[in-house]
């Protein structure tokens, strides 16, 4: 299932950027414009949240506390500028990250990705996940198709983690480049495309992709 992510702003403009932004790289999005919203919203277990600062109503550090009490998600804060005792008082309050504005919509999307993939870490999936004839082991780092073994480098497994850990979510190359080098990784994501064949065919998939499907135009997603 998709990654479900909360957006909370109060300026319409910048909500709906975040919101297009999102849904076209795979993402269910719930928005919320108050701070009222944001705490009911918080019912729907989303597993990231983006919440703005200054909201019309309630505080966004208020809601954060409030919203704390509800769900263990990442909350990244949104603001357009942060002192150094505000950025304390909101990790008190349970946030984890501030995104300052104005921001790269891009970096913002990377940052989201490393914040929902380390949630993922922390809480594997299982020893071992079955899709049909495959079966992936995080914690051991291992694929095997029919019960025999299927040698992948680390930057190969690292792709096939990434996108199996998020069914149905898209990835465009350069953010799968972003993901499993580092956002100071050195190099073209075009290289993405030569991985992924090679995962292809590995897996025994065809060039149309059995697990892994292409977007045309946008990227990859994993189907099982």
């Amino acid at each position: 299932m998709p990654k479900k992510l909360l957006l909370v702003d109060d300026e319409a403009g910048i909500l709906q950027l975040l919101k297009d932004y999102f849904e076209i790289q795979g993402y269910e999005v719930v928005t919320a414009k108050t701070g009222k919203e944001a705490i009911e919203s918080a019912g729907k277990s989303p597993d990231l949240i983006l919440l703005d600062i200054n909201l019309p109503d309630i505080d966004g550090l208020f809601v954060c506390r409030e919203i704390r009490e509800k769900v263990s998600c990442p909350i990244l804060f949104l603001t357009a500028k942060i002192e150094e005792q505000d950025r304390i008082n909101g990790f008190l309050m349970g946030g984890d990250d501030y995104i300052l504005k104005p921001f790269s919509i891009e970096e913002l999307g990377a940052r989201v990705m490393a914040h929902l993939r380390r949630e993922s870490r922390s809480n594997p999936v299982s020893e071992g996940t079955e899709y049909g004839e495959l079966t992936i082991s995080y914690s051991q780092r291992s694929v095997l198709r029919s019960g025999e073994m299927i040698h992948l480098t680390k930057t190969e497994f690292d792709i096939l983690e990434l996108l199996s850990m998020n069914p149905g979510q898209v990835f465009s190359k350069e953010r799968i480049y972003e993901s499993v080098r580092g956002l100071e990784g050195e190099g073209d994501s075009s290289i993405v495309m030569e991985h992924i064949r090679r995962i292809r065919n590995k897996l025994g998939e065809g060039a149309g992709g059995g697990y892994i499907k292409t977007v045309w135009g946008v990227g990859y997603k994993w189907i099982g």
